[in-house]
Formats: C-alpha cells, structure tokens, sequence
C-alpha cells in the first residue's frame, strides 16, 4: 500500500538522536496539515518519533514497515512557534552510580544486551505505557539512553502519569566510561 505524504526525509541507517532531529527540521519546512513521512531504520524511531510528535503538538498517523525500513507518518498540526517542551528534572551521569533509586535503560532491547550499567532495568520506549506498572511511583527513578533524548521523551511520560521523582539522565550512555554489563 502506498500512503500519500506531502514530504519524505531519508532517514535511514541514522540512530537516535538523529531521526528526531532531521525530523524537528524538516517538520519546520512544512505548512499545517501537510503530512511528512519520514524512512528509518532505526528500531527505536518507532517509540521516539511518536513521542516527539505529541510532546511537540504534531500528529503521529502511524508506522509501516517494508523490510528494514519503517515508514513514520507526521501531520503538522502547529504553526513555527512551536516550543519543544524538554523535561526539567535532570541528573548527570556520573551521579546517578551509588544513589538508591532506580536506572531505568529505555533503549531498545538490542541495545542494552551489547552493554548497560549494572543493576540497570530495560524498559524499550515503544514498551513503556503497557509496563509502567512494574514501576514504583515512591522510587526515584533516573531515566537513560544513548544520547538524552529518547529518555527526555520518555521522562516526561512518566511524569505525566504521576511519578514525581523522575530525572532524565544527561548526557546518557554515550558518555559512560565505567564497565559495562552485558547480557547476551
């Protein structure tokens, strides 16, 4: 089937943050109401770019897949004035090793296998709303990924459904420097 977009982005063998980023640009050129269909390979774009979208006021139609490719679809829903909310309680990264709290690991399932900090928990993005319930809303939780975007998104989510001790871990995996622990 093939679905009419106003616009396509390539955005194909790019890893997150990237996806978002080209995707905040080109949704930028586009006028209210055209549609963006943005191609990646990036398993994680599914949850990323759906929560970008509605943190940012966008409408996320959907995702095909044709293959590698998934095929994002976006209306712009909003003028240029458009201010991309990012969430306020943040952490660095060297802080959070020894804290109580919880590291919650939001990439994708891959990702944490190939190396994740010790004791850290994965929660996939895409797989967040239907496993908050393993969450305790008492716990502090520090919410990780590779770059800080993907767990931005997902730090919000969290808060939105009532966690208040939640902080989005900066600069995320990316930056760490310590031993990794893998699981595959």
């Amino acid at each position: 089937m093939s679905i009419k977009a106003d616009f396509q982005l390539d955005a194909k063998g790019l890893a997150c943050p990237m996806p978002i980023v080209k995707t905040k640009k080109a949704m930028a050129e586009l006028v209210d109401g055209q549609i963006l269909e943005v191609a990646a390979t990036d398993k994680g774009s599914k949850a990323d770019i759906a929560a970008w979208a509605e943190t940012v006021g966008h409408q996320y139609i959907g995702t095909t897949e044709e293959g590698a490719v998934l095929k994002h679809y976006i209306r712009k829903c909003a003028d240029d004035t458009v201010v991309e909310k990012t969430f306020e309680q943040t952490i660095n990264l060297g802080e959070i090793v020894g804290r109580g709290g919880l590291i919650l690991d939001v990439r994708e399932e891959v990702e944490f296998a190939f190396g994740h900090i010790e004791g850290a928990k994965s929660v996939p993005m895409g797989e967040l709303p239907a496993r908050m319930a393993e969450l305790d809303k008492d716990q502090e939780i520090y919410v990780i990924c590779r770059t800080g975007k993907r767990s931005d998104l997902a730090a919000q989510k969290l808060a939105v459904n009532g966690f208040t001790k939640v902080f989005n871990v900066l600069p995320g995996m990316t930056a760490w420097k310590d031993e990794l622990k893998k699981s595959i």
